[in-house]
């Protein structure tokens, strides 16, 4: 059997014991093919490390890997990355890096990071406060700006 062919066992193998909540082995799994930029695998290992979810919970590994993951342009980890920005949650509290990531994601698709970057223009949190901006996201995300 091939390398790739490995890897990609591993990878499906690990993806699945992530989503049966099997932790352990998602993490034994996923842990070398994040190392090696698999973003999937490190999508993944952000979610566990963060959560302390089939390991101690490691503020620097979630980051590590959230950031690596969402710099090869992951929706959901550039959303992840976001809310660690906004919360202050693995990484010192950065409204504005937020807001850039929100809207990387909000440009890939991601509708909640459209909603929650309208609601940081509505707000002025970390973006020069801007209505109409807010009213465009919340449409892009799906709601009636005219609620707004």
């Amino acid at each position: 059997m091939s390398e790739d062919f490995d890897q990609n066992l591993d990878l499906s193998s690990g993806i699945s014991a992530f989503e049966s909540k099997h932790f352990s082995t998602a993490l034994r799994l996923l842990s070398p093919l994040a190392e090696r930029g698999e973003v999937e695998a490190q999508f993944r290992m952000a979610i566990m490390y963060q959560n302390g979810l089939g390991t101690v919970r490691n503020d620097a590994e979630a980051l590590k890997f959230m950031r690596a993951a969402a710099e090869k342009e992951h929706p959901l980890a550039m959303h992840g990355l976001g809310f660690m920005y906004l919360e202050g949650e693995c990484v010192e509290k950065d409204e504005a890096e937020a807001a850039r990531w929100f809207q990387k994601a909000a440009d890939a698709g991601m509708t909640g990071s459209a909603a929650t970057l309208a609601m940081m223009y509505q707000e002025g949190r970390g973006v020069e406060k801007n209505e109409e901006k807010a009213r465009e996201l919340y449409q892009q995300a799906g709601f009636d700006p005219s609620e707004f």
